[in-house]
This record gives C-alpha cells, structure tokens and sequence, in this order.
C-alpha cells in the first residue's frame, strides 16, 4: 500500500512545536493512492523510503549552488556591493536562516523507526540516511552562526524549557554532528546510485570529510575560540573518511572530452556518474530545470558575476609554472593572457574559441560588455545554446559533491597535518592537474612558496604545499558554493574586501579583438561616445565610478571602487535574526552584532 502524502505528512509534523515549526510542507514525487498510519509508515521498508525522501529538501537546490559563490566570494564582481559587506547596510534584521522545520521532520522519524516488523539492517540503513541529514543540517547551522541548540530528539508544545533554551557550545553541536556521521557511514547499505540523485554510504563519507575539513582547519586559524589543540583529530578524521571513498574504487575523475572534460561535468543533462557524487538533476518530465544561462547571460537579470583579474592570476601556465612569474604578465591584453594556461581558463570564462549557438548557427562569442564589467565573463554552469538564455530552461544537472573534492579534502587536510607524501600530492592534485593540461609538477610536492599567492592572497602562509592546495582548490570548486566558508575557515575574510578588477586596457579609443578572430569586439573611451563608431563594436565609458581605469587612461578595468565595504572578525558569524531571538532571548546574540 502507497501512502498518501497528506498522511505522511501529519505524521512528520506530529504536534506543533512553536518555536522549531513554521510548516511541514514537502514536495514528494510520490503518487497518492490511499491514505495509511504511522504503522503503515514505520511498519514498511516502503514507508521508511517515502519518508526519507522528504529529508532531501535540506540539499541546495540547482539555484543556490551556482549563486551562492556569486552572491558572496572574493574572486567576483557583481552588480552591486552586497549588503554583508557594505558598511552600515547589515544588521540582525537582515540576518536569515534560523528554520528548524526540517530538523524536527528528522528527529520524528529516527524515534519512530523501531518497528520490529521490519528488520533491524533495514530500520538501521534509513536512520543512517536521517542521521547524516541531520549532520548536513547542523553543518549549515554551525556554519552560519556558531553555537546553537542541539536537538535530538522531536519536541511537543509542552517542552518549553527545551523550546526556549539557550544555544549548545560549538563543541557539543560539532561531536554531534560527528557521532551522527559515524554512524550513517557504518549503516547505510546503498553503495551505488546510478542517477546520482540519491543518498549513498558513499556520500556519507564525502560529506564527512567535508565537514570535518571545514572543522580542524577552522580550529586551527580561528584562534580566539581556543580549539587548536583538537584540530589535529578533524583534520586526521577529514584525511580518512577520504580515503575511504578513494579506495572504494567508485569513483575517478573525468577525462572524457579531452580538454573539455572539466566543462563536461557542468553542463551534461545526466550528472558524469565517474565523478558526480551527488547531484541536483533536471526533468524534463517534472518540469524541473534551472535558469544558470539566464543568470550568466542576462544584463538585467541576476547579480552579472565575473571573475576578477585578481582571480584569473592565479591559473598556471600551461607547463605548470606560474603565470604572475612571466615578465609582462600584469600588463597584457586579454587576448594573450588567457592563451597557453590551464585548460580550466576556457572552459570557464569566454575565451578564444568559444562559440554559441543561435537557431542552429554557430558563431564566436567573446565576452559580451553589456553583461561583463571585467572581462572574464563565465560559462561554467551555461549551455551553448541561446535559446537557453531567456528564462528557467536550462537542462544541465548541478553537481552537490563531486570527487574532485575528495581529492581536494584529502590533499588540504595532510598538508594541514603535515603529512602529505609526493604519492598523495600525484594521486590528488597531480590527478586534477593533469586533466587541466598541465605538463609538470604533477608528482612532486612544491618546494618553494609561490609569492603571488602569498602576498595577494595568504601572507600567514609560508608551506608551499598548502598554498597550492588553496590555489587549486580555489580553480577547481569556483562557483559551486564553497569560496565565502573556505575564506571563514582560513580566517580570510578580508579578501572579500579586495578591488573588483578587470582585464588590461593600454589606451583609450582603441578597438580590442577579445578572442583573437580578427573581429574587433570592445572600444573603452572617456567623455563622449566617438562621433563614428564601428560595427559590432561594443563602446565603454570609463571616465568615473562605478567603472575605471585604474591609471586614469590605461590600465586595468575597476568596478565599484566607490562603495566602502567593511570586514569585521565578528562577521565570521553571522547575527541570530532579530525576530527569533525576541522570542527567545535566552539564544543571546553573536558577539559584536546589533
């Protein structure tokens, strides 16, 4: 017997619980044929699979992972200053996020998974599933503001004094987090899954070694929380359950697609299985797509991200020595600075070669400036196509976790410990490297720190190794969510107050063939629009703010040079929302926050 979605419903919610339950809306694919009980529910490894299914709204959506580094990063410019980090502009008022709906729907289902009519290995396997959502949920809460309370078990209106409590140490919530992790990788039996939509033991593993990542080296550079002396045991914990996916032999990274593997995993309708762990996929048949052409094409639509020349530095030469070392570098045109390096530049940003499509027809498309304010105009997550461009049409899957993170996460948390091998350095970083192209250091740790990336990016850092981790990884995971909370974790979040800057200009009033075709695309001027202006020539005025020079008539494209931003150590938490907490002044507030 199938059970109605309004029945499972009921029973997640159970009673109302005021201060953790706004509503208990989920949207299940399931087709409603009858109505059941809790019985009918907990009583079936059917029941059990129908309920889990409603834990996976706690993932990101497709939207959110290719927005959130947009929204938010150091390596991007976008329309305006976000409020975050524009002075006077955020407050607890503007502060987010404290939902603890989903929590309880979990907690429900881990009291009541105990029916004996179904057997313990399968009751174990699905409490597993709900045990590593509620890490992925608590995750995201410690993330954003540091302690809060622990909940483990479903509550009733009568539970005021758990309802209204105050929040747990970081401590206790991150052992939690653990305990739970530990246990869904031991229990969940789901090894494969090949739409890559669905919860596997595999993924348990990933997650855990992103989250305990994320931990030892927030212990380690956070310093004012005095943890460092624990942060050791995350990092050696986030090295380990790596390896426990690498040597399951499930996964690898894609090369299919020659120099156009890596742009291959982000615009495939079907996630790459080889490397895709877990992915947000669209159906055509559920009308389920996302809008990543219309937020990366569109001049109206959409923050208009791109990349900064900041940013684009950090990508080496294609013989793997690094480009800020080439005499020349800082004042070359676009058209040479993105030739001869990693193959990830073109597969990322418009660059020579990359073409469009338009009602069949194929034509170069170099960066366009009425969307791009620097140049380095993204196409990582954009299909080709343009009819793509005007709405939520797109068809490609979003990637939640790929293996390429693993490696990364193995690769940062021996360096961290300070016991990556050159094996480790080849099977990790050497792996990713070489799919990008490049020729040399793929199977020797660097010896000498790279400067660029020290003194532009982590002048704390003097290992050469964990450097180039953080360039790599930087590179690689651009765009899919990860770039604020790694800057949080490393203690850099005053990187996200660098200048937005563009490609090179030499002069005024000179034409520049972006992409090398021989077509002449873009024309920077001051003052008044040339009175004769050529075809196809898109003409920008850089007389004053928002967009400049940087040596008034040459130099490099600045954007929104004029708005002050600000980065305070307390902004490394965000606010407890200021409407929670008048219901429950016991939470208290972040420090430093109003």
């Amino acid at each position: 017997m199938k059970i109605s979605i309004k029945t499972l419903r009921n029973i997640a919610c159970g009673i109302s619980a005021m201060a953790l339950l706004h509503s208990c809306t989920k949207n299940l694919d399931q087709t409603p044929e009858s109505t059941g009980t809790k019985e009918a529910v907990f009583g079936s490894e059917d029941g059990l699979k129908l309920y889990t299914n409603s834990f996976y709204n706690i993932l990101p959506d497709a939207g959110t992972i290719f927005r959130q580094d947009c929204n938010l990063s150091d390596f991007g410019a976008v329309t305006t200053v976000p409020d975050y980090i524009r002075a006077g502009a955020y407050s607890s008022r503007q502060s987010s996020g404290w939902d603890w709906t989903a929590l309880r729907n979990i907690n429900y289902f881990i009291a009541n998974c105990n029916n004996p009519a179904v057997s313990q290995s399968v009751r174990e396997n699905y409490i597993g599933i709900a045990r590593m959502f509620r890490a992925y949920f608590y995750f995201e809460k410690v993330k954003r503001f540091g302690d809060v309370p622990w909940y483990g078990e479903p509550l009733n209106v009568n539970d005021t004094a758990l309802l209204y409590k105050g929040r747990d140490p970081r401590t206790v919530i991150v052992d939690s987090i653990v305990a739970d992790l530990n246990y869904a990788t031991a229990h969940i039996t789901v090894a494969d899954d090949a739409s890559r939509s669905m919860v596997t033991k595999w993924f348990a593993w990933g997650l855990k070694s992103r989250i305990c990542l994320f931990e030892g080296t927030f212990r380690k550079y956070q310093t004012s929380y005095k943890l460092q002396s624990s942060a050791n045991d995350f990092l050696q914990m986030a090295a380990d359950a790596a390896d426990s996916v690498i040597n399951s032999g499930k996964f690898s990274i894609n090369t299919a697609g020659g120099n156009l593997a890596y742009r291959n995993l982000f615009i495939s309708s079907s996630p790459v299985a080889s490397e895709v762990m877990m992915a947000n996929v669209a159906s055509a048949s559920l009308g389920k797509f996302n809008d990543a052409n219309w937020y990366y094409t569109s001049a109206t639509y959409g923050s208009r991200f791109n990349f900064t020349r900041t940013f684009i530095n950090t990508f080496l030469n294609i013989d793997g020595s690094a480009f800020t070392d080439k005499a020349g570098h800082d004042t070359m045109v676009f058209a040479s600075e993105t030739k001869n390096r990693d193959w990830r530049l073109q597969q990322m940003i418009r660059t020579a070669g990359y073409q469009r499509i338009n009602s069949g027809a194929t034509f170069n498309a170099p960066p366009v400036f009425s969307y791009t304010y620097t140049g380095y105009q993204p196409i990582k997550w954009t299909l080709d196509d343009m009819y793509y461009d005007a709405g939520s049409l797109n068809t490609n899957s979003v990637s939640i976790m790929r293996y390429a993170e693993i490696l990364l996460n193995k690769a940062e948390a021996k360096a961290e410990l300070g016991t990556i091998t050159n094996e480790d350095w080849g099977k990790t970083i050497g792996v990713l490297r070489a799919r990008a192209g490049i020729t040399a250091g793929l199977s020797s740790l660097p010896t000498i720190a790279d400067a660029y990336m020290k003194t532009t990016y982590f002048p704390d850092i003097n290992n050469p190794v964990v450097l180039e981790i953080r360039r790599e990884r930087g590179i690689e995971l651009a765009l899919e969510g990860f770039r604020f909370y790694d800057l949080v974790r490393w203690k850099h979040g005053e990187l996200l107050l660098k200048q937005w800057t563009g490609m090179y200009v030499p002069a005024l009033n000179v034409p520049l063939d972006l992409n090398s075709d021989g077509v002449l695309d873009v024309c920077f001027y001051q003052g008044n629009a040339p009175a004769k202006p050529l075809s196809g020539v898109t003409y920008v005025n850089v007389s004053a703010d928002p967009q400049k020079l940087s040596n008034g008539t040459y130099g490099e494209l600045h954007w929104l040079d004029n708005v002050e931003r600000v980065w305070k150590d307390n902004m490394y938490l965000y606010p407890i929302p200021y409407a929670d907490l008048q219901v429950n002044p016991k939470l208290g507030q972040n420090p430093d926050w109003q």
